[in-house]
Parts: structure tokens; C-alpha cells; sequence
């Protein structure tokens, strides 16, 4: 792949934490923002999903992927992630088709096996089967999206041979997500790409391929950033760095990074760039940076960062996407085509 066609991304979670904002008004800020920044030259916009939570984590990505779809006409959008085994694949498979055919195949369907005890508990499944419900899921979307008629025997999902439609025009890519080793071995078995966190397992992934007789050229990476870029990213950190505290101390609570009551939580902000769990980067360092990442690892197709913390206002996390859009993206690109020339 030419790295000149990497794209540059946003990613939501749409947690609004704030009482006096409603979520009508959130999400009306955040798809003129969204829109805004595909004038301005962003490439993609990435939805996560989780359920129950006070300050309304996105429950439902592929509505607000519609919706994203209609205020755009040229950026991907595409989930990171899907907690797939918390649903039903048919549905999965019918409400991503519908996405993609809405956007003209601009969707990119990303799933992971999830890891948050409470929201397997309460759609009544069993923490202990995500795995296989993850895999069997996939093939069943896959399935749903060729159109097939056969009816599907497995050991978690039983499903008569009736088809699904419509079925996708342009099948959407299966991403898979995972953070711990033999998870990332099922990415490379069973997804089209790896979503990454942190751009930590690109090595496993890129072994895991080669395992499973695919060539390392062929991966296909789309890396989750936690990195800050501002003009002066300290003085920026100070303002936000409480806000990424409690989001980070949220996941660690959760499961996220392994189990809860292993996995320490972050006492300050600091404690948290000093651990390298978040990046503070001015545009030069992040243009120095992001050139070396992309040139390390050219299976990389996507890299995205957080729009804004939880909280944080809107027009705050615009500060920093248009220093993405405008200084940083297009500096990366230049160096990464005069590299390829050289």
C-alpha cells in the first residue's frame, strides 16, 4: 500500500457528562463538527458503543453512523467498536448493510468481544462465551452479507436458511478489535483488519497473519490514537487532563486493560503521560512522529483521535482538529511523498 492514502480520522463516544447540555443539542453540535471537518480534509470518523452508562456512552452507533452519513459525502465512517457478542448477528448484519447502502458504501463495520462484566449480565450472555460468540458472529454477518440461504448450525447461534436483505452493494471491511494476545490471533484469523489501540500489537498482529499463512504486507491496521496534538500541549493538558483522567480510570474500572481489580487506577493526569497511556505532541512533534509511525508500519491504513474528552465542549476539540487537518495531516503526507520518490 502507498502510505499517501492513509487517512487521518476522528473518533466518538459521545459521553456528555455535562448537566446542563442536552444530549439533543450534543449531537447536533457534533454532526456540524463532523461535517466541518471534511471540509476542512479529515477522512474518517470512528464510533464506539457501550450501554448503561450515566453520562450516555453511544448505545447506538449505527443511528448516529446514518446520521453521520448524511452530513458527509466523501469520509468513512466506521464503528470502533461493536461489542458483537451483545447482540444478535442478523441484526448486525441487516443495520450495517442498510448503513453502507445509505452512505454509498462508505461503512466500515468494527467489532471486539467486549470485556465489561455488567453489560454481558444484563443482555443475558455469558461473559465466559465471548470468544465464540465473537467468531461464530462474524461468519454469520458474513454469511448474511453474501446473501446465502443455508441455514447456520453452530454452537451458539442456530439460524434457519433464510436470506438477508438487502444485502450491501459494497460489503463493508470486518475489523476486528483486541488488546490481549490470543484475541489478537482471532483478529488475524477471522477480520479484514485490526483496529489498535495505542498502536501497541501491530508486531502480534503482523506475526499472527504470518501464522496463519498471510503475508505481513497484507495487514491492514486502523490505529486508535491517545495523543494530544495543540499548539502548546501542556498548557492544553492542564485544561483537559482531569477529563482523560476519569475517562481512562473508567475503562481500567470497567475491564478495559485487564481485570479491574488487578489493573491500577491513574492517581493524576500526570501519572498519565509519564506512563505513556496518552501523548503530548505540538504539530511539529506530531508531524515527526506520525511520519516515523506510518513509515514503520506501512500496513496502516487509519490513524484517529479522540474528537473530544468527556465533557470537554465541542468547540474546544475543535481546536485541535483543525490543527490535525490543516497543519498536521497535510505535512505528514508531503513527507510520506517525498519519501516513497526518494
Amino acid at each position: 500500500m502507498d502510505n499517501r492514502e492513509v487517512a487521518f480520522g476522528l473518533w466518538y463516544d459521545f459521553r456528555n457528562p455535562v448537566g446542563d447540555r442536552p444530549f439533543s443539542t450534543f449531537y447536533r453540535q457534533v454532526l456540524d463538527q463532523i461535517a466541518w471537518a471534511e471540509e476542512i480534509g479529515l477522512d474518517s470518523v470512528w464510533l464506539t458503543e457501550h450501554h448503561f452508562c450515566d453520562d450516555g456512552y453511544t448505545p447506538s452507533p449505527f443511528t448516529l453512523a446514518a446520521a453521520i452519513g448524511e452530513r458527509t459525502r466523501r469520509m468513512r465512517v466506521g464503528t470502533n467498536l461493536i461489542v458483537s457478542p451483545l447482540h444478535d448477528p442478523i441484526r448486525l448484519a441487516e443495520d450495517a448493510a442498510t448503513v453502507s447502502l445509505l452512505t454509498g458504501g462508505r461503512f466500515d463495520l468494527g467489532v471486539g468481544q467486549g470485556y465489561w462484566e455488567r453489560e454481558f449480565a444484563a443482555f443475558g450472555k455469558n461473559i465466559k462465551n465471548r470468544p465464540s460468540l465473537l467468531t461464530e458472529g462474524v461468519e454469520i454477518i458474513r454469511r448474511a452479507w453474501s446473501g446465502s440461504t443455508e441455514p447456520y448450525e453452530g454452537t451458539r447461534y442456530r439460524f434457519p436458511g433464510l436470506p438477508v436483505t438487502p444485502v450491501p452493494e459494497q460489503p463493508p471491511q470486518l475489523l476486528v478489535g483486541a488488546m490481549a494476545e490470543p484475541a489478537i490471533e482471532r483478529v488475524a484469523r477471522i477480520g479484514d483488519g485490526f483496529l489498535s489501540t495505542q498502536n501497541h500489537h501491530h508486531d502480534m498482529y503482523l506475526d499472527a497473519l504470518e501464522r496463519q499463512g498471510t503475508p505481513r504486507e497484507q495487514g491492514r491496521i486502523y490505529a486508535g490514537q491517545w495523543a494530544l496534538i495543540a499548539e502548546d500541549p501542556e498548557r492544553e493538558w492542564a485544561e483537559i487532563g482531569p477529563l482523560v483522567l476519569e475517562q481512562l480510570n473508567t475503562y481500567i474500572t470497567w475491564g478495559a486493560f485487564g481485570p479491574p481489580d488487578v489493573v491500577p487506577r491513574f492517581e493524576d493526569p500526570d501519572q498519565i503521560v509519564a506512563a505513556g497511556a496518552f501523548t503530548l505532541w505540538d504539530p511539529a512533534t506530531a508531524v515527526d512522529e506520525l511520519t516515523a509511525l506510518l513509515t514503520a508500519r506501512p500496513q496502516i491504513r487509519d490513524v484517529h483521535f479522540w474528537a473530544q474528552l468527556p465533557g470537554e465542549s465541542v468547540d474546544h476539540g475543535s481546536r485541535r482538529i483543525e490543527l490535525l487537518a490543516t497543519q498536521v495531516a497535510p505535512a505528514v503526507r508531503q513527507r510520506l511523498t517525498a519519501g516513497a520518490m526518494a
